[in-house]
């Protein structure tokens, strides 16, 4: 009897307590004293993140290796007093086709057969594009620690271009107790101002110090190749505004702004976070101008780390595509996931927009598994609407992804999950270009 997750959460698994079962998830780590390894739906977003419910995790109690993706389990099921069980556990193989495992199995890699086809010839004369990231040691404004390569790697991986971001309320969080991030206190009037102008001075000094071009028109992006790297500036919370839409046209024309992130780690003047309580109920009237300032001005709207409510109302404001450069796709979300439902990411993509798939090692432990993540995205939305967003030096654990090196890599990974060479293209910064164009229009 093959269950779903679904039967465990609702209880309906107990009419096969002592039966023989299958099941597929996530081997995430040693249960309670270490005797046994626990499965669940997904693994979770930080190391140590088990779900909370006792109907949403299984332990195995016989050890079972811990693999390097989902695995199928055939054991005798027990519970749910205390909890399910699944006792004399072994793994079993097989039985999925490329369909299901899209559809029905959102943690699964697709297996297909390699085409053939060169990777770097795949990539060759395409604006290759990382949707976010924070490459470089940027991120160190207060300690000023020297940069680190990124033009270089760029030359070596084929990356044309990395939307290079600031982070404006970086003073204000921390990684707290329960391995989350979260706003500790409250900013001085003036302080996240005043230190995103260090932090765009920063990135500009990056630049500059590695020869990487500035891109500020569609015209510019179009024309960028690896050979030549280039930089979007762009922004990670909107913080720095302070809920004044007017400061997008200084940073716009000061600091070379072309995409800004609405919300990060804080909720701010412009919206609700998925990683706290909701204040606002989405986004707020402020941050509605802010996406109105943007859509004139030609800046590309980012709505990562922002609620589905923030999302919901920022499609129905915006006349250009929004971008949600960071994230992956869930079926069964938990509370304060940074993951997205299909319901969110079909708001993104109903405006012409991309959403970045994330490279979280404990989410997607290689490459193979990373193309399968973003083919299970384009089931749901088209491929026309998936793009590679690093977080490259932002991920809280380690990345599959660290280096752009590695994009040969991942294109092989790409093509080796089914797609095409066309379809790669899209996926490799095609889709970004558009919604760049679009938005500069």
């Amino acid at each position: 009897m093959q269950l779903d997750w679904n039967d465990l959460a609702s209880g309906r698994a107990a009419a096969f307590c002592n039966r023989t079962v299958r099941l597929t998830g996530w081997l995430a780590g040693p249960a309670a004293g270490g005797a046994r390894s626990v499965l669940v739906a997904e693994p979770p977003c930080c190391p140590g993140c088990l779900p909370g419910s006792a109907l949403a995790r299984v332990e195995v109690s016989v050890a079972v290796p811990l693999g390097r993706g989902a695995a199928r389990l055939e054991g005798v099921l027990d519970g749910p007093a205390g909890g399910w069980r699944l006792d004399d556990a072994r793994p079993v193989g097989g039985g999925f086709g490329r369909r299901r495992l899209l559809a029905a199995a959102p943690l699964i890699c697709v297996a297909a057969a390699a085409p053939g086809a060169d990777p770097r010839a795949v990539m060759a004369n395409a604006a290759t594009v990382d949707l976010h990231s924070h490459a470089g040691k940027l991120l160190y404004v207060r300690t000023a620690a020297p940069f680190t390569p990124v033009a270089e790697p760029m030359r070596q991986g084929g990356l044309a271009v990395t939307c290079l971001a600031i982070v404006s309320d970086a003073p204000t969080h921390r990684v707290m107790a329960d391995h989350r991030i979260h706003p500790y206190r409250d900013p001085a009037p003036g302080e996240l101002y005043a230190y995103a102008q260090r932090a765009f001075a920063r990135l500009h000094q990056l630049a500059q110090e590695q020869s990487l071009t500035i891109v500020t028109d569609a015209a510019g992006l179009r024309a960028a190749r690896a050979d030549r790297p280039c930089v979007v500036v762009a922004a990670e919370g909107g913080d720095f505004l302070e809920g004044n839409p007017d400061r997008v046209d200084e940073a716009y024309e000061r600091w070379q702004l072309r995409q800004l992130q609405l919300t990060h780690y804080r909720v701010n003047e412009l919206g609700d976070i998925q990683t706290e309580e909701p204040v606002h109920g989405g986004l707020t009237d402020a941050g509605a101008a802010v996406i109105r300032r943007c859509n004139a001005r030609g800046l590309v709207v980012d709505v990562a780390h922002g609620t589905l409510e923030l999302v919901r109302r920022a499609a129905a404001v915006t006349t250009k595509p929004l971008v949600l450069s960071h994230t992956s796709l869930t079926t069964r979300p938990r509370p304060f996931t940074r993951l997205i439902t299909p319901e969110h990411a079909r708001q993104v993509a109903e405006t012409g927009g991309v959403i970045g798939i994330w490279p979280v090692a404990a989410l997607f432990p290689d490459m193979a598994a990373l193309a399968g993540a973003l083919a299970r995205m384009a089931a749901v939305v088209g491929v026309e609407h998936v793009g590679l967003g690093t977080d490259m030096m932002g991920l809280v654990g380690p990345a599959t992804f660290d280096s752009y090196a590695q994009l040969p890599a991942f294109t092989a990974a790409l093509l080796a999950a089914g797609f095409g060479g066309d379809d790669v293209r899209k996926l490799l910064g095609g889709n970004y270009a558009r919604v760049f164009a679009a938005s500069m229009a």
